[in-house]
């Protein structure tokens, strides 16, 4: 009796298959790039919501995460939606070129693959980067929900927040191969100055 066929390929093939694609529309490097500044712009705004909520006056965690996830999922949206369409825009019009210098179809062929496979990538690169790293700020405020402990959530998200833009900042000093601690450093004064800024402004 003949086995039936998995429809699915093993992962070591497909690792394999992401590598070529990789090696053939270098998608890596674009979608590290989205990775560090949508997470960046994530964590950010989630400050700005945080300070702006606490400095409203609101001690009710379930207000808060409502707010703060309906933000992340916003965002979420937008990144993977308009990465969707600009990288599509992009690879489409280099696909085409290659089509029209070849004289050949090239849509169901490895560079075409490469192409689509690339945009998939990036756009939910792009779009999961921001919403993540929202949902990790907000995780006191989750916490606070079952003990009450408000205004610790707001001091721990803040603190949660900046320990992530230190991490993100380390992330691209690692990726310049300059110095992973001062860029560390650089994108927690993002973080500070944005805490500040909305105090200033918020504060009666």
């Amino acid at each position: 009796m003949r086995a039936l066929k998995s429809p699915f390929k093993p992962a070591a093939q497909v690792i394999e298959e992401l590598r070529e694609y990789e090696r053939i529309a270098g998608f890596v490097e674009i979608a590290r790039r989205a990775l560090a500044n949508n997470a960046f712009d994530g964590v950010l705004t989630t400050i700005g919501l945080l300070m702006g909520s606490y400095l409203s006056g609101i001690r009710n965690a379930g207000t808060v995460i409502r707010t703060g996830v309906a933000t992340s999922i916003a965002m979420g949206v937008s990144g993977l939606w308009g990465a969707y369409l600009a990288e599509s825009a992009e690879r489409g019009r280099d696909l085409a070129e290659l089509e029209q210098i070849s004289m050949t179809d090239l849509s169901q062929t490895k560079i075409g693959r490469a192409s689509r496979v690339a945009v998939i990538v990036v756009s939910v690169v792009d779009g999961l980067a921001p919403l993540g790293s929202s949902i990790i700020v907000l995780i006191p405020m989750f916490v606070a929900r079952a003990t009450g402990a408000v205004t610790l959530a707001y001091l721990l998200s803040m603190i949660v927040a900046l320990v992530a833009l230190f991490a993100l900042g380390m992330f691209l000093g690692k990726t310049s191969g300059a110095g992973m601690v001062r860029y560390g450093v650089r994108t927690v004064i993002a973080g500070v100055v944005s805490i500040l800024l909305s105090f200033l402004l918020g504060a009666e």
